[in-house]
């Protein structure tokens, strides 16, 4: 988000009526909730802390649309773990809340569309994370048992919590601004440590 950010002030600063890149990309970050918030309530608010008017709000969350996918860029290890499993016989799917059109963008730019057997996209499903429906979506479409499947997700709730309720074996990928508060759930830091428990 940070590289979007001081790119958008790039592409608007005539329009920011003064306000510095830096406090233009810390409030922007700020509000962002690390990939979790509303791209136009952001935008909404950040106008409003910032005192920017006439509708560039609105411009700035159609500029992110369009800019936001290109910026996204996929691990070596992320890549090389979805390999490693792969080669094992794993089948892979993905679940991913937001519009299907925007995540569409997302998982096309990373080049990840063909690489899952199966991807549920929340607003196609009518469903999001951390409902266990989806995730009972996911497991049904991959032919396989809840308790046969692992989710890795960031967030302790959304994420974690989501798909322990639905009986998924949960793994959490430790980030430093949530906290994990239950104490038997997998921890990794890469991606590429749950390699050893998924293909024991």
């Amino acid at each position: 988000m940070a590289a979007v950010a001081s790119e958008q002030f790039s592409v608007f600063e005539q329009k920011l009526d003064g306000v510095s890149r830096d406090a233009f990309v810390q409030r922007l970050l700020t509000l962002d909730d690390h990939g979790y918030a509303n791209r136009g309530q952001l935008y909404r608010a950040a106008a409003e802390a910032l005192g920017l008017k006439g509708g560039v709000d609105r411009e700035m969350a159609a500029h992110f649309f369009d800019c936001y996918a290109d910026a996204c860029g996929l691990s070596d290890d992320t890549s090389s773990t979805l390999d490693a499993l792969r080669q094992r016989g794993k089948l892979l799917g993905m679940i991913t809340n937001g519009p299907t059109v925007w995540q569409q963008r997302k998982i096309d730019a990373l080049g990840l569309g063909g690489r899952f057997d199966a991807v549920l996209i929340s607003e196609a499903e009518g469903v999001s994370k951390p409902d266990p429906r989806i995730f009972a979506r996911a497991v049904e479409r991959l032919g396989v048992a809840p308790h046969e499947a692992m989710f890795v997700g960031d967030h302790p709730e959304i994420d974690v919590a989501g798909a322990k309720a639905a009986g998924l074996v949960a793994i959490w990928k430790r980030v430093p601004y949530w906290t994990l508060t239950t104490d038997d759930v997998f921890v990794v830091d890469r991606l590429s440590e749950i390699i050893p428990a998924c293909c024991a």
